[in-house]
């Protein structure tokens, strides 16, 4: 009888497989409509938060009305972290003064309180479940 069910569920598996995960992104309060919000999704600290080469996943999303949405699938379950901004001139990097200090707007999730330094890729953590719609909504800061 245990067998059974065991073949059982396997077969279910087959037929009905799991669902994948989904994200839902929101970047919010861009200062204005002009640009591409880009997005980089990491797995691991190794290159966050301004590696393209080591990001799990990048994107590159027209803004409307002041902010942007889009629906991820690709993205296994797991552990991430986010950051985006406000790619006013598409040079494709984000601006930076003097001091290094961004002059574009940006944004990471979970939406860390940010002073002097960039937040550290832990805090930035977000997790994506399987089976479930997950929703991240950063908003862009300058």
């Amino acid at each position: 009888m245990l067998l059974w069910i065991i073949r059982l569920s396997f077969l279910l598996m087959e037929v009905f497989p799991q669902s994948v995960p989904q994200l839902e992104l929101h970047v919010t309060k861009s200062e204005s409509n002009q640009g591409l919000i880009r997005v980089l999704i990491f797995d691991q600290a190794d290159g966050f938060p301004d590696n393209p080469q080591k990001a799990k996943l990048a994107l590159s999303l027209p803004i409307e009305n002041f902010k942007t949405q889009t629906l991820i699938n690709s993205l296994p379950p797991g552990k991430y972290a986010i950051c985006t901004f406000q790619d006013k001139d598409e040079n494709g990097e984000i601006n930076k003064n003097f001091f290094g200090y961004p002059t574009e707007p940006y944004g990471f999730s979970n939406n860390p309180k940010i002073s002097f330094s960039i937040p550290s890729f832990e805090k930035c953590l977000i997790e994506i479940k399987e089976g479930k719609k997950n929703i991240v909504t950063i908003e862009l800061k300058k």
